[in-house]
């Protein structure tokens, strides 16, 4: 070992008993195996025990009160938090730095891997069974491929093109609204809108080309303008097409020359085709429906799905008796159903991704590229740039229309409020954590959004209410600020919890000015790319076809 001090070496305060436990837990720690587990282990679990004692304490036993002893309540609390968790953490974040540089699929991973633990666990504080547990995590990685599915689109306009359309959602609504006229039942319900019952896989098309048309219609004058200028159109054309999906006059109408009614349902909405993952396991399509044959299969093996892992009357050596535990992995039906769709939009994030990853590595895609960094230069080199903006305004568009399909199709409905313009700005977060002109980013961008800043919020807020009861939460900031500075948190807290919907925003904000500070570029955006489709590192031999070998 050095000579040199360890507060020296490593950047921390010079605490001897604590430096030379942590020197010797990282020797354990590299030893590796079960010693290294084994300590690791050893340690949260004197850790975790200290820190709940501590937390357990009753500060009214105390005989002095007020702000100070909360405060120092608080120093010590995080202090054991910090000493239980700091040195099993050194060596696995020093693992993580070393996968986090390897490539971006291992960046990927990590974020996905620890997405899902981090739900896991918080299905677990709330006592969910293995239903719910499950459930929490399906509707997790619902949105994680949803947004993943928008980013990657909109990367392709900004990212690839540099177009910089702020008018998503409603290219979105024009593409799940064609789907929907055109592959909806005749027959509709009560205060529904009729379709037009035409095959689903039609409608899925119809509803791309729709958000296609409309994106030429929408590239051709606009593609003239600046790019803010060509902003402002898209976010008013994403407007027009959501206030009139709202009129009136447009909420039933005639097909001309066919004299078939149908209409956009107004503000009321529309319902949706019934989703095809849901017929492979149900006969029809009311709640009430018998299961077909994969349903029938599968619903009875879930439903029963139970591990006897200590059967009633076990004992341990013949006299110790065990207590008995059952495994209990059931699922429901609908539970079944989600995670099948889930699997249809992993592949629907699977095709865009490698739709992007062709279309960048053509041809095509060098030439936006080039435009996106320089378009005198591209034009100078004779390349048409406002042909290729629109050709590749038109295709994000499809993907786009595609990409609502997706997120819409498994709900049976949509109204025109679901395409507000705050719908564009979280894909645009999304985009910009990730790094626009990566499609890695992009679904790396939509993993920590929907995680981080969608559905995570929401989550603490549960887990906090089931073990903390709070006697009133204030309706004012200042009403919830004036006990704080006085040393009462709890106050604080449940109003956070009650506003949490409008905390998003200040996390988005604040992460957004670190992103601006830290990382402008986004976690992996603006790499260095060449423009050739071949390395041009090496030089090729005649075994590759190009000379004499030397």
């Amino acid at each position: 070992m050095s000579d040199e001090p360890v507060a020296g070496r490593a950047g921390r305060f010079d605490v001897p008993v604590w430096n030379e436990y942590r020197d010797w837990f990282r020797t354990q720690w590299a030893t590796g195996g079960a010693v290294a587990w084994g300590t690791a282990f050893g340690h949260l679990l004197v850790g975790l025990l200290l820190f709940f004692a501590v937390f357990s304490f009753d500060l009214g036993s105390l005989p002095v009160g007020g702000s100070l002893i909360g405060f120092l309540y608080t120093l010590v609390l995080a202090g054991t938090l910090y000493v239980a968790a700091a040195p099993p953490a050194e060596p696995y974040v020093a693992w993580l730095d070393e996968r986090w540089m390897t490539s971006d699929v291992d960046k990927l991973l990590i974020v996905l891997g620890h997405v899902t633990v981090g739900f896991f666990l918080f299905a677990i504080a709330l006592d969910f069974a293995f239903n719910g547990v499950v459930n929490s995590l399906q509707s997790v990685f619902f949105f994680t491929a949803v947004y993943a599915m928008m980013v990657l689109a909109l990367n392709l306009h900004w990212g690839y093109a540099g177009v910089f359309n702020i008018g998503v959602v409603g290219f979105m609504a024009v593409g799940i609204y064609t789907m929907a006229i055109l592959s909806g039942p005749v027959e509709a319900g009560v205060g529904g809108v009729p379709g037009l019952g035409l095959p689903l896989p039609i409608g899925v098309l119809g509803g791309v080309l729709a958000a296609s048309l409309v994106g030429l219609l929408a590239a051709l004058p606009a593609l003239r303008l600046r790019a803010d200028y060509f902003a402002i159109v898209t976010v008013a054309l994403s407007e027009i097409i959501r206030l009139t999906l709202t009129s009136q006059t447009f909420q039933t109408f005639a097909v001309p020359f066919t004299g078939i009614e149908t209409g956009t349902g107004g503000a009321g909405g529309i319902s949706m085709p019934t989703n095809p993952i849901r017929i492979l396991f149900y006969g029809g399509a009311g709640t009430g429906s018998e299961p077909a044959l994969l349903g029938s299969v599968l619903f009875p093996l879930f439903s029963g799905l139970r591990i006897e892992l200590i059967p009633p009357g076990s004992s341990w050596l013949g006299f110790v008796p065990l207590p008995a535990f059952t495994l209990d992995l059931a699922l429901t039906p609908p539970v079944i159903v989600d995670i099948a769709y889930l699997f249809v939009l992993a592949g629907g994030v699977a095709l865009f991704y490698v739709l992007l990853v062709r279309v960048g590595n053509s041809p095509f895609g060098r030439v936006l590229k080039a435009i996106r960094e320089d378009e005198q230069v591209a034009q100078a080199l004779g390349k048409d740039t406002r042909r290729f903006k629109i050709v590749a305004f038109m295709f994000g568009c499809g993907l786009m229309g595609l990409g609502g399909i997706f997120w819409h199709g498994s709900q049976g409905y949509t109204n025109p409020g679901s395409f507000r313009p705050i719908l564009t700005f979280y894909i645009w977060v999304a985009l910009i954590i990730g790094g626009a002109g990566s499609n890695t980013g992009s679904v790396l961008g939509g993993a920590l959004f929907a995680s981080l800043l969608w559905t995570g919020p929401t989550f603490l807020r549960r887990v906090v209410l089931n073990y903390v009861e709070f006697d009133t939460t204030p309706a004012t900031f200042p009403a919830a600020v004036g006990p704080f500075l006085e040393g009462e948190v709890l106050p604080f807290l449940a109003f956070m919890l009650n506003n949490i919907s409008a905390l998003r925003f200040v996390l988005v904000g604040v992460l957004l000015i670190w992103l601006m500070q830290r990382r402008p570029e986004g976690l992996l955006g603006h790499r260095k790319e060449e423009a050739a489709a071949i390395p041009l590192g090496v030089r090729p031999t005649a075994r590759d076809g190009g000379g004499d070998d030397e």
